[in-house]
């Protein structure tokens, strides 16, 4: 073969792959599919892959945006903020033509956190099969994010993809999610887009950036829990192994297995995974807000009290991951529960969490299960969620919280105590209960509480000088303050000011 001929070749091979790269398909992130819902009001950003260097064009609602991929094959388009409505088509050109259809423009929440989020609408709910059986929305539009840890952030999130709200696609869905949905699709009249992103067992400290964990030295006794957890993992292997082959000889012997103790997985344990896998992959599309229900996992011994700066900072992050310092943030404060760990201390961390703006808590001590963290009375508490929602996010005139203490004064040895959302302040079935005070010896003691008009009163004759005061501060406390919405009142210790306490 001469030369020229071995020119050719070469040349017609160039020119092949070329036209190879020019129909080469351009990907789009794992987020958009058929059915999505995309936020209003917000640009619309819209990303994916491709070969290097390709352009492609990005279309909907009549608006387009070109793009040319990076050295590494990504690419990201801006499109005009819009207002609710649809469906549309959204269209990617770019060698190969991509074509997504039934997208709606609305409202997307983030719903996150641990099991009782997780919590799925066919598992246990109350009503379960009739709740289902109803849920037919189309204007509600689900997506579900696979579990997934990763020791880096990833580039996407693995899914199969928006499902348009029916009994089938509910009965996989977080059952808090969808009553919080719901609710808000028929009083504000606009598509909901809903992502589930839950894993159950799971800390907090998995679903924070490890920036955020390591730039706040508060939080390095954090690290020093996931130290001791990885030095104990050979010993949980070997420990488990014969835990499985017990069982699996009492099966083979016709008996019933042996319930062992929980023991968290250090994969979904370690800071930073679960943000890595799950989280930072969607932190280029807008959101309405975002919906949390998690603690349970932090509640253990040594570890409760750093959720009163684990849980601030994991807001914090999250926002400044979205570019949105005054993002909504919902969450739900933890049920009830004759639990080992100390909830009562994570209640009053998340207590707390509201002084952070733009956040809101759905209290839940009244509807929990004294033997079950999972309760089946899943519809109050994304209603109690949605309420919170409507009144701070959407402008509703409606109550969305139930009394939370604000101000406590002592006089004579009574302290009395100062709420908001108090109007119609009540104690169901008789004297406001599960109130206990202290001196300045830090010693609580039950004491006997007595309603005046939008206060209580709490005192106890043998604390002639009360320095705190606290209420339901218990695992499964029998709490029986409401307001006349008939939400009840958040468990809580609070200081008198001026004293000092050793709580």
């Amino acid at each position: 073969m001469d030369m020229r001929m071995l020119a050719k070749l070469a040349a017609l091979s160039v020119m092949t792959g070329l036209s190879a790269l020019a129909r080469a398909e351009v990907r789009l992130a794992a987020v958009f599919t058929d059915h999505m819902v995309v936020q209003r009001g917000r640009p619309l950003t819209v990303w994916g892959t491709a070969e290097p260097d390709e352009q492609g064009r990005v279309s909907f609602r009549g608006a387009a945006a070109g793009f040319r991929a990076d050295a590494l094959g990504r690419w990201r388009v801006s499109l005009p903020a819009g207002d609710a409505g649809g469906p549309f088509q959204l269209s990617v050109m770019g060698g190969k033509r991509t074509d997504l259809s039934d997208i709606l423009v609305g409202d997307v929440w983030l719903a996150s956190g641990q099991s009782n989020m997780e919590f799925t609408m066919s598992n246990r709910l109350l009503n379960g099969p009739a709740e289902i059986a109803k849920a037919n929305l189309p204007e509600v539009r689900l997506l579900v994010v696979k579990p997934a840890y990763a020791d880096h952030p990833l580039a996407d999130i693995q899914t199969a993809g928006w499902k348009v709200c029916s009994p089938e696609s509910a009965a996989a869905f977080s059952a808090v999610a969808y009553f919080f949905g719901r609710e808000l699709n028929q009083q504000e009249h606009v598509p909901i887009g809903l992502i589930d992103a839950t894993w159950g067992g799971t800390p907090a400290e998995a679903w924070t950036s490890l920036d955020a964990l390591t730039s706040d030295a508060a939080l390095m006794p954090v690290m020093a829990s996931y130290a001791a957890l990885t030095d104990s993992v050979a010993a949980t292997q070997a420990r488990q192994a014969i835990q499985r082959q017990t069982n699996a000889a009492l099966k083979a012997a016709g008996k019933a297995p042996i319930d062992y103790p929980y023991e968290p997985s250090l994969n979904i344990w370690t800071p930073g995974a679960l943000f890595n896998g799950m989280i930072a992959p969607l932190t280029p599309m807008p959101l309405r807000g975002v919906i949390w229900y998690q603690g349970e996992s932090n509640a253990g011994a040594g570890r409760a009290v750093m959720y009163q700066r684990l849980f601030p900072a994991l807001i914090a992050d999250w926002r400044r991951q979205w570019g949105d310092d005054g993002m909504p943030f919902l969450f739900v404060q933890l049920a009830n529960y004759n639990a080992a760990g100390d909830l009562a201390t994570i209640r009053e961390a998340q207590r707390q969490a509201l002084a952070l703006r733009g956040t809101g808590m759905a209290v839940t001590i009244d509807i929990g299960e004294k033997d079950n963290v999972h309760p089946q009375d899943k519809q109050d508490v994304g209603h109690r969620l949605a309420l919170i929602a409507r009144h701070q996010v959407y402008g509703e005139a409606v109550e969305d919280a139930g009394p939370m203490v604000s101000t406590i004064e002592v006089a004579d040895g009574t302290a009395t105590v100062h709420f908001t959302h108090d109007e119609g302040l009540n104690a169901r079935g008789g004297a406001p209960a599960r109130f206990e005070v202290c001196g300045e010896d830090g010693i609580f003691v039950a004491a006997e509480a007595k309603l005046d008009g939008l206060t209580v009163k709490v005192a106890n004759p043998h604390v002639a000088h009360p320095v705190s005061v606290r209420y339901a501060w218990a695992n499964d406390p029998a709490g029986n303050l409401y307001n006349g919405a008939g939400l009840p009142a958040s468990p809580f210790v609070a200081r008198v000011p001026g004293t000092a306490s050793r709580r």
